[in-house]
């Protein structure tokens, strides 16, 4: 797993943290024998259960809120803010993106009440550096998304990111100029901002991916889409006091 330095946080965002790592291993950890009851859905719910349960406004600083961010989309000032952590080798991260997200963008993105902003948090080695540098880089085209579909398909990260196949994304994505892809996925600037993000998820205590921030709120693990459902119909409650 790649290393970094950590961003300076305080008390209350170490708070979460803690809760933040202990969440994520209980949602990926190996399955209990079938004569044992099953915590894996328990503990991430537990995070999004309840109006204030869970919830560390210190947290809620993380959402850029940029209306500019080619990684994000919804309204920027929309009440509610999901923070995704993922990685695109991640077999989790492309269930949900697959199954839970497109629902989450029909129900709340579209009619205004969430914004969903990306990070990328490349932890399976030089594959998941590089496509998440792709990934940037089609967002410097507009083309994140339909990168970012593309390279959750079904079978797709079974597939391999090396060069070749990135750039064949990018194309699919509708990247129009590769030659700047290129220089974008191994520029500086694409390297600092993946960079920025690993370090984010990692001070947050991260330890897999999807890891989630819901106005604070954090989840973890490709759970249902009624525990994003319960996290955000919360969160929004709140914004309207």
């Amino acid at each position: 797993m790649p290393t970094s330095k950590p961003y300076l946080i305080g008390a209350g965002v170490v708070a979460a943290a803690a809760l933040l790592g202990v969440v994520s291993y209980t949602a990926t950890k190996p399955a209990p024998p079938a004569a044992a009851p099953s915590t894996v859905a328990e503990a991430p719910a537990e995070a999004s259960a309840g109006p204030q349960a869970g919830v560390y406004p210190e947290l809620e600083k993380y959402a850029r809120r940029d209306a500019k961010d080619p990684l994000a989309v919804g309204r920027a000032d929309a009440p509610v803010v999901l923070i995704e952590y993922a990685d695109f080798k991640c077999g989790y991260c492309g269930k949900f993106a697959r199954e839970t997200e497109p629902e989450l963008i029909e129900k709340y993105v579209r009619e205004g009440t969430l914004r969903i902003e990306w990070r990328n948090f490349p932890i399976f080695g030089e594959e998941s550096e590089r496509v998440a540098r792709a990934a940037w880089a089609a967002g410097q085209q507009g083309r994140f998304w339909q990168f970012h579909r593309a390279a959750y398909a079904e079978g797709a990260k079974e597939k391999g990111f090396g060069e070749e196949r990135v750039t064949a994304l990018a194309s699919e994505a509708g990247v129009g100029d590769l030659a700047r892809f290129g220089r974008d996925l191994d520029s500086e600037a694409a390297r600092r901002a993946v960079a920025k993000d690993q370090e984010q998820a990692y001070a947050l205590g991260a330890t897999s991916t999807p890891s989630f921030l819901v106005n604070g709120r954090p989840i973890a693990g490709a759970q249902p889409m009624e525990t994003f459902t319960s996290a955000i119909e919360a969160a929004r409650r709140e914004a309207e006091k």
